[in-house]
């Protein structure tokens, strides 16, 4: 679906529109007449999530701007975790203006479909430190930050958990299967199942190429080797109250009432909270048995940022697009209409902000956190081998095995 936002009027009629209806339907203004040729044409990407947030922060973008030019914008929901490769697909053609995951940034610059930020020093003063780091390769700032939010943590139903009970995954698999109920977790993300392997000593990361990968995920030395994690896993899976389920899955199993708890993100704390009400909970993860230990889960911290396409046929106004996208008063829009924390230091630093449960749980989860930097080659052999896992092992090989053939596809050129 595409929806498109079309002004092209005078100023003085724009404005008589837009005060008397903020969400006029788009469709409406562009059958009116076609833009003519002085019309400045951007095309905005953003989750589907946003889309009611977006045509809020766009209309109030073309308010500022009507005096100054005429505009047809067009918003197209795009997945900021696939924005790279539909823009890549048709980089002179693709959007002005685009949400995306930092994970993806290296390979953005790299492909030259983003250049350095102008306005550099107040987006650095405006953002917090880590944010402006995720936003940079080498110290050159090459998109603006937008989120602070993008990690996971823990969601729980405190009807069915104490705070002591939430410390320890283990113990919440009981309670859970007890009940009849599930707590969740994606395993066909390695996202996620980066957080069992994270403080055990085996590591993933990039190497120094922006390429290609490290991993010790199937180490047989040190005090946890890569088949300790794996029998974990193992263990886990088989637990009648774990359930592997996507974001979506997650979400209709809290409605319906069998999932309890999960591990997920910001992006659904507003659903969520609306289903469990005063019984919502939200906590750093919990701690897992591993080799006969207690192992504190880890995550990827991540950030959500605005790029601004370097084949922009209109990149001034692209760059004003992204800046207000991003501001102070628009990053604070998105918090209270979606959720998702903010990236600036003032929005971030609001009362609101600092007393919001899933903000406050990823904040405690921090500490056990750090920047996703991974090479593309990461996410299909860990999902194979996850699946692997969740079936019973069909294949019959060995959990080293398994692990050798992931870690071999992680690190492939």
């Amino acid at each position: 679906m595409m929806r498109k936002i079309n002004v092209w009027l005078p100023a003085l009629v724009l404005a008589v529109l837009l005060s008397g209806c903020q969400k006029s339907d788009s469709s409406t203004l562009k059958d009116d007449q076609t833009p003519d040729s002085d019309t400045v044409n951007l095309t905005v990407w953003g989750a589907a999530e946003d889309e009611d947030l977006l045509r809020q922060v766009i209309d109030g973008f073309q308010a500022e701007y009507q005096a100054q030019a005429n505009f047809s914008i067009t918003y197209m929901p795009q997945s900021e975790s696939n924005c790279t490769d539909a823009l890549l697909a048709d980089l002179e053609n693709g959007a002005d203006v685009f949400a995306f995951a930092d994970d993806q940034l290296n390979t953005l610059v790299a492909a030259g479909a983003l250049e350095p930020v102008e306005n550099a020093a107040s987006i650095r003063e405006a953002n917090l430190p880590e944010a402006v780091l995720a936003a940079s390769v080498n110290d050159t700032l090459y998109a603006l930050p937008l989120t602070a939010d993008n990690g996971y943590f823990l969601y729980y139903n405190k009807a069915y958990f104490s705070e002591e009970d939430i410390t320890s995954l283990d113990r919440m698999l009981d309670i859970a299967a007890e009940q009849g109920k599930k707590v969740s977790m994606e395993w066909s993300s390695g996202w996620y199942v980066y957080s069992l392997f994270g403080n055990t000593g085996l590591t993933v990361g990039l190497n120094d190429d922006g390429i290609t990968n490290f991993c010790t995920w199937n180490s047989t030395e040190g005090p946890i080797k890569g088949t300790d994690v794996a029998q974990a896993m193992v263990n886990m899976a088989a637990h009648p109250g774990f359930l592997s389920t996507d974001d979506a899955g997650f979400l209709e199993g809290v409605r319906n009432g069998t999932i309890i708890a999960g591990v997920n993100g910001v992006w659904n704390a507003v659903a969520v909270e609306e289903v469990w009400n005063q019984n919502f909970g939200a906590s750093k993860l919990p701690s897992y048995t591993c080799a006969g230990q207690q192992i504190q889960m880890a995550s990827f911290s991540g950030y959500k940022l605005i790029g601004i396409n370097a084949y922009s046929k209109e990149p001034e106004w692209a760059a004003k697009l992204a800046e207000w996208i991003t501001n102070e008063k628009n990053q604070e829009l998105r918090f209270f209409m979606r959720g998702q924390g903010p990236s600036n230091t003032r929005a971030a630093a609001s009362p609101e902000v600092q007393s919001n449960p899933a903000i406050t749980a990823l904040l405690e989860q921090s500490e056990f956190s750090c920047l996703q930097r991974i090479g593309g080659n990461f996410w299909a052999p860990v999902t194979a081998f996850t699946a692997e896992i969740l079936a019973g092992n069909p294949s019959g090989e060995s959990l080293q095995q398994q692990l050798d053939t992931m870690v071999e596809g992680i690190v492939a050129p």
